[in-house]
């Protein structure tokens, strides 16, 4: 999961802002990382009281992504991926969940964040993997960048994942025509794997939980079941659609007084 700086260029990816709460950083304390600082703890500390289950959450869309990760190499039959929004990784990470079913499979991460940059080139450090530094606000910069077009031939299928990282484009910047760049560009046989947080499951909390977020370097832009469903365009939803992402494929049931997660999920094909 990455971070956009309300504050920073898209055209200026390297800047660090380290004066106020970072996504990328919350996220990671939340799966109990140790790469954020006391100015993120304390944004996500505030954070869980207005949304006791995060913590559970932010594990339910880590697996989640582990799922289809494994789904679109294994029954998809893709072997390279480009990961937008990577944030700070955590193992397995995709290359390794993707290699562990097809060795070889090329990864692309992609995020803003040069702190995340430097710690996925310490995680991948191989020529079938690249890490580069870009903006989902800016989409032809990463479609176009010579590290990705080096690992991704976009002559043949792509799985692309948005996991958790567009929640953080704000409406006026257009996530809607973001992702359809992305997608255009991916030939058919392509996947695109997102998760999107929704106000959906939890509406008398959303807005306490999204204030959190205005002291942060990126907004939380809580979205229903059917504007996520609009990032999909005209792919295919693979079953079981696009449902919360407990509830996509799961492998072992949950406990019955698990706490409802707001985070729909999904997978999705373009077809010829």
């Amino acid at each position: 999961m990455t971070s956009l700086s309300s504050g920073e260029s898209a055209a200026h990816p390297d800047r660090i802002d380290t004066s106020r709460p970072h996504p990328a950083r919350m996220y990671d304390y939340f799966l109990g990382g140790k790469d954020n600082y006391e100015v993120d703890q304390r944004a996500a500390e505030q954070f869980m009281k207005s949304a006791p289950e995060v913590r559970e959450g932010v594990l339910a869309n880590r697996h989640f992504m582990h799922r289809a990760v494994r789904h679109v190499v294994a029954e998809g039959g893709v072997r390279q991926i480009l990961d937008v929004g990577t944030g700070l990784p955590t193992e397995p990470n995709v290359h390794q969940i993707a290699r562990s079913v097809a060795p070889g499979t090329r990864v692309a991460y992609v995020d803003n964040d040069p702190i995340v940059a430097t710690h996925s080139r310490a995680l991948a450090d191989d020529p079938d993997t690249a890490v580069v530094l870009a903006d989902l606000r800016d989409p032809r910069s990463i479609l176009d960048h010579p590290e990705v077009r080096a690992v991704i031939d976009f002559d043949r299928p792509v799985a692309l994942l948005l996991v958790a990282v567009v929640h953080f484009v704000a409406d006026a910047q257009d996530p809607a025509g973001i992702v359809a760049t992305l997608r255009d560009a991916l030939p058919a046989g392509s996947y695109l794997v997102l998760s999107h947080a929704t106000g959906d499951v939890h509406e008398d909390r959303r807005e306490d939980a999204a204030a959190v977020y205005n002291k942060a370097t990126a907004s939380l832009n809580l979205r229903s079941h059917a504007a996520v469903l609009d990032l999909f365009g005209d792919f295919s939803l693979v079953e079981p659609g696009l449902v919360r992402v407990t509830d996509w494929r799961p492998e072992e049931a949950r406990r019955p007084d698990a706490p409802p997660i707001g985070i729909y999920g999904g997978v999705a094909r373009k077809d010829a």
